[in-house]
C-alpha cells in the first residue's frame, strides 16, 4: 500500500443552493485523490460547457477547470457554476482582473502562474480577492514559462531543479502575501524531469500538489507517458490532484485517470475489463468484442466488479477465474461465467446485452 506524503487540507466547492448543493471537497491530507480535467468548450458557450461537466462528473471526475481568457468567459463562468454538478477551477493566464472577476463570479478555485500575472502589485490584487473569499489558488508552473534569472542559472537548460526552484518561489510570493490557501502544480512533458522535480518539492514544501504529465499527446502515446509519469510520483506517495493531460475528449482523461488510480489502489475500483491477447484459437471478433465491453463498463462507475472478455470457450473460464463475470467466445456461441464457473450459454450475437443482464444484477 502506497504511504502518502502528508500535506496541508484545502477545501473548495461547498454549495448550499442550486441545482447541486454540496459538501466541501478536501484536497490534500491524506484525502482520497481528486481526479480532475479541463473543459475544452469556449467558456462562453454555456450550454457546451455544460454538457462537458455533467458527462465529466458521469464518469467520475471529482473537479473541473475552464478557460478564463475573456471578460465574457467570466461572467459565463458564474451562470455555468450555477448548474454545474462539479466544483470549477477557472484557469487565468496573463490578466489579473479576469482572475478577480472569476472569483466574483463563483469560481471555487483559480489557477494562476504568478510570473504571467506580472507586477507583485497584480498578484497581490488576486492574492486579496481570494483571501477575502477563501478561495483555494493554485499556483502553476511549467516547463516552457521558466523565469529568465532560473533559466540562465542552469545555463539556459530546462531542469528539474529549475522548475522546483520557480515552484518553491512563486509560493514563497504569495505566502509572503499573507496568504496560505494554495495547491502547487509543477509540469513537464518530459516524464522523468516531472518525476524528479516532484520529489525535490515535496521535501520542502507541505502543500498539496495537482500532479500531471503536460502535453503528454493522443490517446495513445498521451496514456503511456501518463501512466508512467504519474505511476511513478504517485508511487512515491506524491499527489493530492490528478490530471491526464490527452489530445481527446476530457472524458477519456477521467477514464484513464481512474484506472490509474484504481490500479495503484488509490481510488475504488469500479468495472475493470481484462481480455485476453487473442491467438490462433481465436475464433470470434475478440478485439471488437472487447472494446464493446469497456463501453459497457464505463456505465457502471458505481460498480465494482472486474470482467473478463476471453476468445477461447475451452480455456477462458479458467484462465479468468479471479474475474467476477466474463464471456468466452467460440465460433457462433459464447459462454458467460461467474467467479470461474459457467453460468449460461447462449449465441455469439446476445453475449453483450447477457452480459449487461448479469452486470445489473450484480452486487
Amino acid at each position: 500500500m502506497i504511504k502518502r506524503t502528508e500535506t496541508r487540507v484545502i477545501e473548495l466547492g461547498k454549495k448550499e443552493k442550486g441545482l447541486y448543493p454540496s459538501l466541501p471537497l478536501k484536497i490534500g491530507g491524506g484525502n482520497p485523490v481528486v481526479l480532475q480535467s479541463m473543459c475544452n468548450t469556449k467558456t462562453e458557450d454555456i450550454e457546451g460547457s455544460l454538457s462537458q461537466i455533467r458527462a465529466l462528473k458521469i464518469a467520475g471526475a471529482d473537479l473541473v477547470r475552464l478557460t478564463v481568457p475573456t471578460k465574457e468567459a467570466a461572467l459565463a463562468f458564474g451562470k455555468i457554476r450555477e448548474e454545474s454538478p462539479l466544483p470549477m477551477v477557472a484557469d487565468i493566464h496573463f490578466d489579473y482582473r479576469l482572475a478577480i472577476l472569476a472569483m466574483e463570479n463563483g469560481a471555487d478555485k483559480i489557477r494562476i502562474n504568478p510570473g504571467n500575472i506580472g507586477s507583485s502589485d497584480k498578484v497581490k490584487a488576486v492574492v486579496d480577492c481570494a483571501k477575502e473569499r477563501n478561495i483555494p489558488i493554485r499556483i502553476g508552473v511549467n516547463s516552457g514559462s521558466l523565469e529568465k534569472d532560473i533559466l540562465e542559472k542552469y545555463n539556459g537548460r530546462v531542469t528539474a531543479e529549475g522548475l522546483a526552484e520557480s515552484a518553491l518561489k512563486n509560493v514563497e510570493l504569495v505566502e509572503n502575501m499573507g496568504y496560505h490557501n494554495l495547491v502547487l502544480s509543477i509540469k513537464s512533458s518530459d516524464v522523468l524531469m516531472a518525476y524528479h522535480a516532484h520529489k525535490i518539492v515535496a521535501e520542502k514544501c507541505e502543500l498539496p500538489l495537482h500532479i500531471g504529465i503536460t502535453e503528454a499527446g493522443t490517446v495513445w502515446s498521451g496514456n503511456i507517458k501518463s501512466a508512467m509519469g504519474l505511476a511513478l510520483i504517485l508511487n512515491e506517495g506524491i499527489g493530492d490532484t490528478v490530471r491526464v493531460s490527452l489530445s481527446a475528449d476530457p472524458v477519456e482523461e477521467i477514464r484513464s485517470g481512474q484506472l490509474i488510480l484504481e490500479t495503484l489502489g488509490l481510488r475504488k475500483k469500479a468495472v475493470s475489463v481484462v481480455s485476453c491477447p487473442t491467438c490462433g484459437r481465436t475464433d470470434i471478433d475478440l478485439i471488437s468484442l472487447a472494446k464493446e465491453v469497456e463501453k459497457i463498463a464505463f456505465s457502471y462507475p458505481d460498480k465494482s466488479l472486474k470482467i473478463a472478455v476471453m476468445g477461447c470457450v475451452v480455456n477462458g473460464p479458467g484462465e479468468a477465474r479471479e474475474a467476477d463475470l466474463g464471456i468466452a467466445g467460440g465460433k457462433g456461441v459464447g459462454m458467460l461465467f461467474k467467479k470461474g464457473e459457467i453460468i449460461r450459454k447462449v449465441k455469439e450475437e446476445d453475449l453483450l446485452s447477457a452480459l449487461r443482464e448479469e452486470i445489473e444484477k450484480y452486487s
